[in-house]
This record gives C-alpha cells, structure tokens and sequence, in this order.
C-alpha cells in the first residue's frame, strides 16, 4: 500500500513492483547516459575537430540501431525478454569499456564506437519498451511515462554538472576516464537489478511483414509510423550539433554541464506537470503546442550564436519535449495495444516502429554529411537545423486525424475520412 506521501506525489496510480523496478533501471540508464553520453561527442569532437567525425559516429551508431532492434526483437520471441535487456546493457557496457582503452580518432575506431552503441541501444530500447507495454495499462501509462522523463531529467541535472565539474577539476584526460569508468558501473548495477524483474517467457514466431503490411490496413499505425520518421528527421543531427555548438562558444566542459543542469531542471518541473496533467483529451493540443515550441526555438540559435542564446534555446525545449513527449508515447501504445495482434505481435510492433524512427535519423545525418560536404559549415548547418528541425511540429500532423472508436470490444483505431479526402498523408521517424 502506498504510503500517504507518495501518494500525495503519484496520485491514484496504482504501481506494481515491476513497474517500479522497470523505473530505476530506466533512472539507472538515464543517470549513466546523462554522465557520459554528452561528453563522449565532445571527446571525439576534441581529438579531430571535425563535424564529419561525429557525423560518421552517429551515421554508424543509429544504422546499426534498427539493425539490433530485428535481431533482439527476433531474440524476444524465443528468449526471456529480460535477457535481452541484459543483453543491451552489456553491449552498453561493452561500448564504455572501448572508450576507456580504445578511444577515437582514427575513421576504423570512430566507425567501432558508433555500431557498439547503437548495438546496446538497439538491444536495450528493444526490451524496454516491450516491457513497459507489457507492465503498464493504459491508465498508467502516462503516468509511467511523466515520471520516467522525471527520473532521466533529474538524471539529467546532476550528471553533466558533475562530469563537467570533474572533467575540469582534474587533468582532462583522467576526467574522461572518471566518468566513463563510472557509467560503466552504473551500468553493472542495471544488470543486477534486472534480474529481479519477473521472467516473462516468449510466444510465438517473430513475423515482420506482417506489421510492415498492416500500414495498409490500420490508418492509426500508418500515421504513427509516419509520425516516428518525422520525429527521427530531427534527433539525428539535434543529438550532436547542439553539445558541440555549447563546447565551441565556451570552452568549456563545465560550462556544457551548466547547460545540461539548467535544461534538465526546467525538463524535471515540466515532465512532472505534463505526467499529472496532460490527460487523454489534452493529448493532441499538447503534441501541437509542444512540436510548434521546439521549432521556433532553433530561430534562436542559427544567427550569432552566444552561451545565452543557447541557454534560451536549452530552456524552451525543456519545456516542450515534455509536453509532445509524454502524450505522443502513449498515444503510440494505445494505437498499438489497438492494433491487430497486438498481445501476439507486440515486439513486432516496437521494432517497426524503430525502423521508422531511424530511417529519419539515418536521413538526417546523411543530409548533414552532404551538406557539409559541398558547403560551408557555417552555412549549410543552420539552414539544415531548420529544415530538419519542423521534424517535431509535423507530428502533430500526422496524429491529428487519430481517433478510437470505444464502443467495440476491441477498439479500432481509424482516421477522419475528411482528412482523407484532403490528402493529408501525414508524411512517408523526433
């Protein structure tokens, strides 16, 4: 039973000890992320100088994501699921490890970091987000959701501050060491603790083309797909440019750790709110709000960049990722819990999903590269940021015709036929 203070800050959500412990391997994960994964692109950044490194970093880590996502999603259905969590985590580990003792640098290793981390991500991802389907219902899944982004903005505070804080205490290559030593152990402890998450056996044979094809059928999954591609248009190159653009105007790791905690605290507020208040009807208005907030944001950033303007920037997208973020996902669950075979072809689902979503960050980081490649930086990169960068705002585009027809026993979900009529394809994966 829950006590009267965390109720008090959960509300009426009723938690189950997996749901619980699913949230602190995500905290775990997000804690270990917020400590290394900003200063790992700077790392690279420091050794070459080059936007192009870090273009092919990121290019190798997000193909070889979806690339995970079809093996560990076929692994899902003959194997525990938990396994494949763990599985995800040790390749994560894996990737610390080779940072340590390996480094960039040279194109063979810059090329090795980027599969190992978009390996474990692929793998991890994978797992996660088939067990938080499988651990929550729709009642708890905005909940769920709100106080994940909770956990990974508070990881997200004390993480880079601290890094940054170390790095630049100590000789600069010891600090790397520090930090990447430590999120390799936080990534130990996630191991240890999934082992206590309740073993959930697979079922069935993992079919692919089946949920490709089911686009035809089911509207709702077209434009969800549509959605995710959209949404991978901007956090390809997103991911990268703006660490980079924060160390190159200062200097600065502690001042890339400052940005971090000012951006995260904000987030911290905000995703608390969204998870208690953004409920089923509010849902597309805060999608729309939140899509149209992060694009104006970038107008802030592509002329006479300053630390200031950047902070601006970091604050008004902290405020609006929560809020397109936490509705978007659920509404992504229930169009899938809707979906046809969903309880048999759930994992199916999640890695169709991915695919989609790293096809528009395999596409923007391909854009990147040509564009750098044939233009001047400091040209073709603010242009492209706001091209790139409507990838948010159009979701809303896309889920807006979504509806649920509740009356059935199993809900379907469909689209407007006036917004049919109209040709709004809602695009072809923020």
């Amino acid at each position: 039973m829950q006590s009267k203070t965390l109720s008090r800050i959960l509300g009426q959500t009723e938690l189950t000890k997996d749901l619980v412990m699913l949230l602190v391997i995500g905290g775990l994960y997000a804690l270990s992320i917020a400590l290394s994964n900003t200063f790992v692109n700077v790392y690279l950044w420091k050794q070459s100088g080059k936007f192009m490194d870090l273009a092919l970093y990121n290019l190798a880590a997000v193909t070889c994501q979806p690339l995970a996502f079809l093996v560990a999603g076929r692994l899902s259905k003959k194997i525990d699921r938990v396994y494949v969590l763990r599985i995800g985590v040790a390749i994560l580990s894996l990737f610390y490890f080779s940072v340590l003792f390996v480094g960039g640098g040279s194109l063979p290793k810059i090329l090795l970091l980027g599969a190992l981390i978009g390996m474990g991500l692929g793998f991890y991802w994978l797992a996660f987000n088939v067990l938080t389907f499988e651990v929550t219902e729709p009642e708890t899944r905005d909940f769920f959701n709100g106080f994940l982004g909770l956990l990974t903005s508070f990881a997200g505070m004390i993480g880079p501050i601290a890094a940054g804080a170390i790095i630049t205490g100590l000789q600069k290559s010891i600090g790397y060491t520090v930090i990447f030593s430590v999120s390799l152990t936080i990534f130990l402890a996630a191991v240890f603790l999934s082992m206590m998450l309740k073993k959930r056996h697979a079922k069935g044979r993992f079919q692919i083309k089946p949920i490709i094809k089911e686009k035809q059928n089911n509207p709702a999954w077209n434009r969800i797909l549509h959605a995710h591609f959209f949404q991978g248009l901007r956090e390809g190159t997103f991911v990268f440019v703006i660490v980079v653009w924060v160390y190159t105007v200062t200097q600065s790791e502690l001042a890339l750790g400052t940005y971090g905690l000012i951006t995260s605290a904000t987030q911290l507020i905000v995703y608390y709110a969204a998870g208690r208040l953004i409920k089923t009807k509010l849902r597309k208005k805060a999608i729309l709000l939140g899509g149209l907030i992060l694009y104006v944001a970038i107008f802030l950033i592509v002329t006479h960049l300053t630390y200031p303007k950047l902070i601006l920037y970091g604050i008004l997208i902290s405020i609006a990722y929560p809020m397109l973020l936490v509705p978007y996902i659920s509404l992504t669950y229930d169009v899938i819990g809707k979906a046809w075979k969903a309880a048999e072809m759930r994992v199916e689902y999640m890695v169709v999903r991915e695919l989609f979503l790293n096809a528009g960050r395999v596409i923007s980081v391909l854009l990147f590269i040509f564009s750098i490649s044939f233009f001047q930086e400091s040209t073709a990169i603010p242009v492209l940021l706001l091209l790139l960068g409507a990838g948010h705002a159009v979701i809303y585009w896309c889920v807006r015709p979504i509806h649920f027809n509740v009356n059935t026993e199993v809900s379907k979900a469909s689209v407007d036929s006036q917004t049919n009529e109209k040709g709004e394809t809602g695009g072809s994966n923020a």
